[in-house]
C-alpha cells in the first residue's frame, strides 16, 4: 500500500465533516465570525431549514480584497497568535469557511469601512474563483446555499426542514444572550422573523427577550467569585421550571457551549427542589483566565476543558443554592397566573405529566384526602400530624410552636399579623389548603408540603450536628423483613440513629424499632422501615448510605408530616406560616413541588374588571 498525500478539496471535506456537522453548525461559525468583526447588528437569513440558504450580513469591519484570498484557505485566521493559551476570540482554528465552501456553495462579499469598493470571492465544491469588485456596504455578506451537495451522503442524516430551522434559532439565541449589545435579526421563507434589539448592558433584558418576560420577575442574579474564576448570569426560582434542559444556557468567556459537567453542577444545584421530571431555568456566565481552560477540545468548540473543574462545579452549585436560600422562597409569578387562568370561565385543567420511572407521585401517596376523613375538629386533632402534642415536642428541637404563637396571635390584631411575608391564616379549604391574607394580596399554602419541608429541615441539621431527639417505644414495633433488608439496615444503623430512629436486629427476618425521632409524633413505623428498606436495596454502595442520607431524612419527614386532610386551628395555620418564613428552601416540598402560591390583589381586582 502506498502513501500519498490527499488533495486540498478532500482534506477540506474530511475537516468539514467535524466542524460542520449540519446547517445550525455553519450558522454558528459565520455568526462568531461577524462578532470577532465587531458587528453591532448581525442579520441571518435561511431557506430550506438552512440547507437551501444560510446568508448572514454584519457590519463589522470586513476584509480587503487580498484578505478574501486568505479566509477560504484552511489555518488561516487573524484571531490566533503564537499561543492556545491565550484565546479570546470565538473563532480561532481557520476552518470554517474553507470547510463549507467545500461542501457547498460560498459567496463572500467584503468592505472596508475606509474603502470605496468591496470585493467578492466564491466556493463552488471546493473550486475557489479569483477576487473581483464588488458594489458592498461595510462589512461582511457570506451566502451559503445547497449545503452538502458535494457530499451528498451527509444529506441523508440532516432532520426536517422545520428541526433543522428550529436548530438555527437556538444558535441565534444562545448568541443573542451571550452578546445583548449586538442587534439580531433572523428571518427566511422557513420561519417568522426573529427581531432582537440590542439591550446595551442590560443582559437580563436580552435574556428576557430569548426566555419570555417571565424569565425577569422569576430570576435571581448571581455573582460569585472564588479563585480569580467568577461566575454570574441569573438563577430562576426552582417553582419556575421546564420540561427539559433546553432553558439552560451557559458562557464561557462570552463563548456559549454546552458542557456537560456545567449541566450536571446545575442540575445538583437544584437537586432537593426540583420535581422529578422537571427541569431549572438557568443562565450562567463563567469568567476565568484563558489559560484556565482549553477551548480547543472539538472542533465546534461547544465543549470545554477547565484546568480545576472541582473549583468550577464547587463553585456554580455553591453560588446557586446560596442564592435559592437568599431569595428563592419567594412564589413563582407562573403559579399566580395558573390560579387566574383557572378562575376564567371554560378553563379545563391538564393533568400533571406523569414523572418519568418509579418515584413518589402525589397521585399515588398515601397522603392524600380520602373517603371518611375526620372533619370534626375534636376528632381530627386526636389523629397524627400537626397537634398540639406535636408541637410541644417541637419546642425539643428548636423549632417554634402553635401554643406559643397563639398566644402572639391573640397579643396582635389581624391587620399586624397580615405584614408578615406570608400573611394571616383566614381559612382552611377542604382540610388541606390554608389561605392567608397579605398587605397586598392573599398566599395559598399547601399544609402537607410546607410542613414536610420544615420537618425535612430540622432533620437535614441532624446529619451534620447533635442527635435528634428521639421518644422511646413502650413497647418495641417488631417489623417483619426478608432477611437480606433486615441486613442492609443494620448495616446503616448508626447513621439512622442519628436522625433518632433506634433499630436493633430482632431474630433473622425482623427488625425491632424502640425508638422513633420525637418531632414526627405518631406515625406509620412498619410502613416507614419498610420504605427505608427499599431506599436502601436502590442505593446502597461500599461507602455506604451517607451521600443518600437527606433522600433518607426527606422520606422520613414525609411520614411525619401534616397529612392532607388534617383540619388545622387558627393558631397552627399560623404557626406553620411563620415557621416557614424562618426556613429556608420553604417555597417547595422535598419533592419539589411548590409550598404555596401568591395572588396580588391587583390580579383579583382584575379578574373582576376593576382595573
Amino acid at each position: 500500500m502506498v502513501i500519498k498525500q490527499l488533495s486540498e478539496t478532500l482534506i477540506n471535506q474530511i475537516a468539514a465533516g467535524e466542524v460542520i456537522e449540519r446547517p445550525a453548525s455553519a450558522a454558528k461559525e459565520l455568526i462568531e465570525n461577524a462578532i470577532d468583526a465587531g458587528a453591532t447588528r448581525i442579520e441571518i437569513a435561511t431557506a430550506g431549514g438552512g440547507k437551501g440558504l444560510l446568508r448572514v450580513i454584519d457590519n463589522g469591519s470586513g476584509m480587503a480584497p487580498e484578505d478574501l484570498e486568505l479566509a477560504i484557505r484552511r489555518h488561516c485566521t487573524s484571531k490566533l497568535k503564537d499561543t492556545l493559551f491565550d484565546i479570546r476570540s470565538l473563532g480561532f482554528r481557520g476552518e470554517a469557511l474553507p470547510s463549507i465552501g467545500s461542501v457547498a456553495r460560498l459567496s463572500i462579499t467584503s468592505r472596508r469601512p475606509d474603502s470605496t469598493e468591496g470585493a467578492e470571492i466564491t466556493v463552488t465544491g471546493g473550486k475557489v474563483s479569483a477576487v473581483r469588485p464588488a458594489p458592498a456596504n461595510p462589512g461582511t455578506t457570506v451566502e451559503v446555499r445547497d449545503l452538502f451537495f458535494a457530499t451528498p451522503a451527509r444529506l441523508k442524516f440532516l432532520k426536517t426542514e422545520k428541526a433543522e430551522a428550529a436548530a438555527i434559532t437556538e444558535v441565534v439565541k444562545r448568541m443573542a444572550i451571550a452578546f445583548p449589545a449586538i442587534r439580531f435579526v433572523l428571518s427566511g421563507s422557513d420561519r417568522s422573523t426573529l427581531e432582537l434589539p440590542a439591550t446595551g448592558d442590560d443582559s437580563l433584558a436580552r435574556i428576557a427577550q430569548v426566555l419570555g418576560s417571565d424569565f425577569r420577575d422569576n430570576a435571581i442574579a448571581l455573582d460569585a467569585e472564588r479563585e480569580d474564576v467568577r461566575l454570574g448570569g441569573f438563577a430562576g426560582l426552582p417553582t419556575f421550571h421546564r420540561g427539559n434542559s433546553a432553558h439552560q444556557y451557559a458562557f464561557v468567556n462570552g463563548r456559549p457551549v454546552q458542557d456537560k459537567q456545567i449541566l450536571s453542577a446545575i442540575r445538583g444545584a437544584y437537586a432537593e427542589t426540583m420535581p422529578q421530571g422537571r427541569y431549572p431555568v438557568a443562565v450562567l456566565s463563567l469568567t476565568l483566565d484563558p489559560a484556565l481552560v482549553d477551548v480547543n477540545v472539538h472542533p465546534a468548540k461547544s465543549d470545554v476543558r477547565f484546568r480545576d473543574p472541582g473549583l468550577v462545579r464547587g463553585l456554580i452549585v455553591g453560588a446557586i443554592r446560596e442564592a435559592l436560600k437568599r431569595e428563592g422562597d419567594r412564589a413563582s409569578t407562573t403559579g399566580a397566573e395558573g390560579m387566574l387562568r383557572a378562575f376564567r370561565p371554560g378553563f379545563r385543567p391538564t393533568p400533571p405529566p406523569a414523572p418519568s420511572g418509579a418515584g413518589w407521585s402525589y397521585q399515588s401517596s398515601p397522603y392524600r384526602p380520602f373517603a371518611g376523613q375526620p372533619t370534626n375538629a375534636a376528632t381530627a386533632f386526636s389523629q397524627p400530624g400537626f397537634s398540639e402534642p406535636l408541637q410541644a415536642r417541637f419546642g425539643e428541637t428548636e423549632m417554634p410552636t402553635a401554643r406559643s404563637e397563639a398566644f402572639v396571635a391573640a397579643e396582635k390584631p389581624a391587620t399586624e399579623t397580615a405584614t408578615f411575608p406570608l400573611g394571616a391564616a383566614r381559612a382552611q379549604v377542604h382540610a388541606n389548603y390554608i389561605v392567608s391574607q397579605t398587605k397586598d394580596g392573599l398566599v395559598i399554602v399547601d399544609q402537607h408540603a410546607a410542613h414536610e419541608r420544615l420537618v425535612f429541615e430540622q432533620m437535614r441539621k441532624a446529619l451534620s450536628g447533635r442527635r435528634l431527639p428521639s421518644q422511646g417505644l413502650l413497647i418495641p414495633e417488631i417489623v417483619d423483613l426478608p432477611e437480606e433488608d433486615c441486613d442492609r439496615l443494620m448495616v446503616h444503623a448508626a447513621s439512622l440513629e442519628q436522625l433518632g430512629l433506634a433499630i436493633e436486629r430482632f431474630g433473622p427476618g425482623a427488625i425491632a424499632v424502640r425508638e422513633t425521632p420525637a418531632m414526627l409524633g405518631e406515625m406509620d413505623v412498619p410502613g416507614l422501615i419498610r420504605e427505608l428498606a427499599d431506599e436502601v436495596a436502590e442505593w446502597d454502595t461500599a461507602q455506604g448510605l451517607s451521600a443518600k442520607l437527606e433522600h433518607v431524612a426527606a422520606t422520613m419527614a414525609c411520614h411525619g408530616s401534616v397529612r392532607s386532610g388534617r383540619q388545622l386551628r387558627v393558631e397552627e395555620m399560623n404557626a406553620l406560616l411563620r415557621q416557614m418564613e424562618e426556613t429556608p428552601g420553604s417555597g417547595q416540598c422535598n419533592h419539589g413541588r411548590p409550598t404555596y402560591v401568591e395572588l396580588k390583589l391587583s390580579d383579583i381586582e382584575r379578574l373582576f374588571g376593576r382595573s
